[in-house]
């Protein structure tokens, strides 16, 4: 989908995870829009894929986002090629669900490492190249960020963890005119997703939710609806719309979920045992592994 701006035209934009879903899609969004695009992901066939079908110039750069050595590396090499970044959308995540002491350890831990030490780490990585464009970064968080959820402990505390830094880095980065935002997103069209009714723990979650809570989005429509935020510079930008309403109730969140948890679960565990899902979709279990 065309912009009705050239706001994107010429300007150089990274996205993280953009080997497929919605890092894909957006790489497609912002070319559409006149971008040249840099593609960072660890799976480096899937990303040419993408980037072959681009209509506008872009590179692919294989990379893990929390390893700071090479995303210095990117960084460099990007802008070496296309000259400065004008956008930096943090989108590299992994989520697994299950009960927090029956999870491995490590991928808990690796879960915490993708979604927030990865953001942290592909921000400072391009922030001189921000600065010197007065750019924007766009980090995508989730309705996790807003209310957590049990069974999803590691991928709640790092969503709501990327949305505090992004707070603080926005205000820090003020004075320099870089715009900094936060994505807020309910359930996806991605692969991540697609087999959530495959995990009796994913898929109960799923159910309890209320009935808008429920539906799955187009990932191409929520894409488009990031871009725009892009070419807007937002503080916050939310898909579906509605989500920006749970702002205004988000502290009254963790007691009412506290309490059916207390009366769900219990009964749900019985009916069927809940266990770790292990990462999700193939660009978590491409993502699972220290690179």
């Amino acid at each position: 989908m065309a912009g009705s701006g050239r706001v994107l035209h010429g300007r150089t934009a990274v996205v993280t995870g953009a080997a497929r879903g919605l890092g894909a899609a957006m790489a497609r969004e912002l070319a559409e829009r006149g971008a040249t695009v840099a593609l960072v992901g660890l799976e480096p066939e899937a990303m040419e894929e993408v980037r072959r079908g681009l209509p506008a110039r872009a590179h692919c750069w294989e990379a893990d986002v929390t390893d700071d050595a090479r995303m210095d590396e990117v960084a460099a090499e990007a802008r070496e090629r296309f000259g400065p970044a004008s956008v930096v959308i943090g989108n590299a995540g992994i989520a697994e669900g299950g009960p927090f002491g029956r999870t491995d350890p490590r991928l808990w831990r690796r879960v915490i490492e993708v979604n927030l030490v990865g953001s942290a780490v592909t921000a400072r990585a391009f922030l001189p190249q921000l600065r010197a464009t007065r750019g924007y970064y766009l980090q995508i968080a989730s309705l996790a960020a807003i209310g957590a959820s049990p069974m999803m402990s590691a991928y709640c505390a790092s969503k709501a963890g990327a949305e505090s830094f992004c707070h603080a880095l926005r205000a820090e980065l003020a004075p320099d005119g870089v715009g900094v935002g936060v994505a807020y997103l309910n359930w996806t069209d991605t692969d991540m997703i697609r087999d959530v009714d495959a995990h009796a723990v994913l898929r109960e979650l799923r159910a309890h939710m209320p009935r808008p809570a429920r539906k799955v989005y187009p990932v191409e429509t929520v894409a488009a609806r990031m871009v725009r935020a892009v070419e807007r510079r937002s503080a916050s930008v939310y898909a579906p719309g509605w989500l920006r309403a749970t702002q205004l109730v988000r502290a009254a969140m963790p007691p009412v979920v506290t309490e059916i948890s207390r009366r769900e679960l219990p009964r749900l565990a019985r009916a069927d045992a809940f266990v770790p899902t292990g990462p999700l979709g193939a660009g978590g279990q491409a993502g699972a592994h220290d690179g």
